[in-house]
């Protein structure tokens, strides 16, 4: 009876302690667990620019002695292993404080784009997490994908093209470089053109071109990525001239100027000039004076001739020729006689309309008087009968 109590009372007692053992065991594990490594938060996925710097943060706590590195996830090559970098000038690592190391890329490259992993050396298993960037590229327009200067005959079908690259992938808007609008056609069939101020898509259809469709076009690339580029495409349209000529009989005092004017519509550039009755080609000089002023496809032509007189009376041709053809217009010069009480015609007269009219007012004059003249005599004549 003796020796039962004093067991009795040691296993009292170590039950007794059994709830404090088991507190200090569970302290120890829940300390030693809270010293392992884990990522505060995730790396997530950023966008950069081309040539810029890509900055990547991973954030660790009780790192303790176990080692960070990044690596490229896609083919787990290693970039950086904790506070040194392995692989070219272009990769650094630095520890942001107190506990965040970032994986630092400059300048950065199209190829860069992609996912990177932030690993801890801890056993049996690593631990790991990914975060990705993708690298903005500002457009760039492929020369070799894009029109030259286009050259059509008017009614041919043109197309206009232009391709550039970049990311994200740029949008392609054409526009006229004079800032007019665009004219085309929905349907080749189409007569009627549709004004637009600006084309979107690489490749910028030209249903029958027309010669009003001539002129300069600008490709301009964008995507939001500064600076947008652009490439200037010239459409030329290629046909035979055609002449107008305003006035094609025209009269005038001897002893005044007289002033002739062509219009001409050509392209390839032509060769103008004039001739007298079919035969003499004349040129600038004393007695005429030849002018000509060029508008893109169009060209003003005027032959001045001097001192009108009796030998000038006759027929005049301006001709224009290119390639494509030939054409010509007609005008017929003839002499305005006036009466000896006429004022002096010393000074320049204007043609238009087949009628001439003095630089100053004297003739205007006179013909309102011979209106009033005839008005009264006529007038008279009808009281008379009455």
């Amino acid at each position: 009876m003796k020796n039962i109590r004093p067991c009795f009372w040691s296993i009292l007692q170590a039950l007794a302690l059994l709830p404090t053992m088991a507190l200090k065991d569970s302290q120890m594990t829940t300390k030693r667990f809270s010293e392992e490594p884990e990522f505060e938060r995730p790396i997530g996925n950023h966008t950069f620019f081309l040539g810029r710097e890509a900055v990547l943060g991973c954030a660790v706590t009780n790192l303790a002695k176990h080692k960070v590195g990044w690596l490229r996830a896609e083919d787990q090559t290693v970039l950086t292993m904790h506070d040194r970098a392995v692989l070219g000038e272009r990769y650094s690592v630095s520890l942001d404080a107190p506990r965040t190391w970032q994986l630092r890329i400059r300048p950065l490259r199209a190829e860069d784009r992609g996912c990177y992993m932030c690993q801890i050396n801890t056993q049996p298993n690593m631990l790991m997490q990914t975060g990705c960037i993708d690298v903005y590229v500002p457009p760039d327009i492929v020369s070799d994908d894009t029109s030259a200067d286009v050259a059509a005959q008017e009614s041919d079908n043109a197309t206009l093209t232009c391709r550039a690259t970049g990311h994200p992938p740029p949008k392609i808007t054409w526009r006229r470089e004079d800032h007019e609008p665009i004219l085309l056609k929905k349907m080749p069939q189409l007569r009627e053109f549709e004004k637009v101020e600006s084309y979107v898509g690489s490749s910028l259809p030209l249903w029958r071109v027309d010669r009003r469709q001539m002129g300069a076009f600008l490709c301009i690339a964008s995507n939001d990525v500064p600076p947008a580029v652009s490439k200037r495409v010239i459409l030329n349209v290629n046909f035979a001239p055609t002449v107008k000529v305003p006035n094609q009989l025209l009269g005038a005092p001897l002893g005044t100027d007289v002033k002739l004017k062509c219009y001409v519509e050509a392209y390839p550039n032509t060769i103008n000039y004039w001739i007298k009755n079919r035969g003499e080609m004349l040129l600038d000089g004393p007695k005429y004076a030849i002018r000509e002023e060029k508008t893109s496809y169009k060209v003003s032509m005027w032959l001045t001739i001097r001192q009108f007189s009796a030998s000038d009376i006759g027929t005049y041709n301006c001709v224009s020729t290119n390639s494509l053809g030939k054409s010509e217009g007609t005008l017929r010069l003839y002499e305005i006689k006036l009466t000896s009480y006429s004022e002096d015609f010393t000074n320049q007269i204007s043609v238009a309309g087949g009628l001439t009219e003095a630089a100053k007012g004297q003739t205007a004059n006179l013909l309102s008087s011979r209106k009033l003249l005839c008005f009264v005599l006529c007038y008279l004549s009808v009281t008379m009968l009455t």
